[in-house]
């Protein structure tokens, strides 16, 4: 009897629960939106990277002592203009005792010459004569070159960077004196997925922003890799910005808006819509005021919307909010429709 009376205290105490669950299941409002087509620009965003259109660590070709410096740093300089200069002096002396032996030479031949016109000397000696000039001549081209060595040059109009070397210090083949960088236009390298290859062709525009701006800029693809590399299953592209402005500093980040094409008639919902399951997506449609549970395919997704591009219809009203507690067949009470396009 005991046991009989607690059973029974017991349903009365849940039933009031049960039903106050239901109550507020059937309550439960919820916001909608009714599908309607728009124009889509079908665009992908990738990372890419802003660098100078060429750049060089300058270094010299030969060890030496540093004895002139045009390095003024920030500053633009032309082609083939010296930066630095090592000291030589020893070589100019040798080039000048080599000219000089060049002159007493080309006289020489110039009597031997006379005399072999009348027999005076043998040809061995005139052609002894000539080749005495042309060594002394090739000795004078050598010094030429190594002095040529000791001067460091411009080798592509541009700005100097930060210089590394002071007067006097003794540099090597490996120390960096500067960089060098033209900055008059730039490139942006970026990397494109492998499905969307295809897209990327010399001329094609696409445009970017730089991190913590929202102005967008224009480059323009000067060429790819040619071949998807294996390990990333992408494709590595490079467009060419010209007359960036002054935002734009070599090695800063960009992202990267590539457009594919446009679509006329695109489904786009919220995102928000989107209920993901294990081996699909699904959204909630109205089905004669009750909810019913449809499997979708997705495709291009924005900041809050997304493309479906299979599952639904133009008219179809779908459920945005709640959806988490909404079960299959439930009566759909609404407390906002929305029927502007996102």
């Amino acid at each position: 009897m005991l046991l009989l009376a607690f059973a029974m205290v017991a349903c009365h105490s849940k039933a009031p629960e049960t039903k106050s669950a239901k109550q507020q299941l059937s309550s439960l409002k919820v916001e909608a939106f009714i599908v309607k087509p728009s124009v889509l620009d079908q665009s992908i965003t990738i990372s890419g990277t802003l660098k100078p259109f060429e750049e060089t660590v300058i270094m010299p070709e030969v060890a030496g002592r540093v004895v002139s410096i045009n390095l003024e740093e920030g500053k633009t300089v032309k082609r083939g203009t010296v930066l630095v200069e090592l000291f030589n002096e020893d070589l100019k002396a040798q080039l000048r005792k080599s000219q000089a032996q060049l002159q007493i030479a080309e006289e020489n031949l110039k009597r031997q010459n006379e005399l072999i016109k009348v027999n005076g000397i043998s040809q061995s000696d005139y052609d002894q004569a000539q080749l005495q000039v042309k060594a002394i001549t090739a000795d004078i081209e050598v010094l030429n070159v190594q002095i040529g060595r000791t001067k460091i040059k411009a080798p592509f109009d541009g700005t100097v960077g930060l210089r590394n070397v002071s007067l006097g210090a003794q540099v090597s083949t490996t120390t960096a004196l500067v960089t060098l960088r033209e900055v008059d236009k730039l490139k942006l390298d970026f990397s494109v997925p492998e499905k969307y290859s295809s897209e990327i062709k010399p001329g094609a525009k696409v445009q970017f922003t730089i991190q913590g701006g929202d102005q967008k800029y224009d480059a323009e693809v000067l060429a790819s890799e040619q071949g998807i590399d294996a390990t990333t299953r992408n494709l590595k592209a490079r467009a060419i910005v010209q007359n960036p402005s002054p935002e734009l500093v070599p090695g800063a980040f960009a992202t990267v808006e590539l457009r594919l094409k446009q679509i006329e008639r695109a489904l786009l919902i919220p995102t928000q819509a989107i209920i993901p399951q294990e081996k699909n997506k699904q959204v909630i449609v109205a089905n004669h005021g009750k909810a019913k549970m449809v499997v979708v395919k997705t495709g291009i997704r924005k900041a809050s919307r997304i493309d479906v591009v299979e599952g639904i219809n133009p008219g179809d009203t779908i459920i945005t909010t709640g959806i988490l507690f909404l079960k299959p067949g439930a009566i759909l009470n609404y407390s906002k429709v929305k029927r502007d396009s996102i």
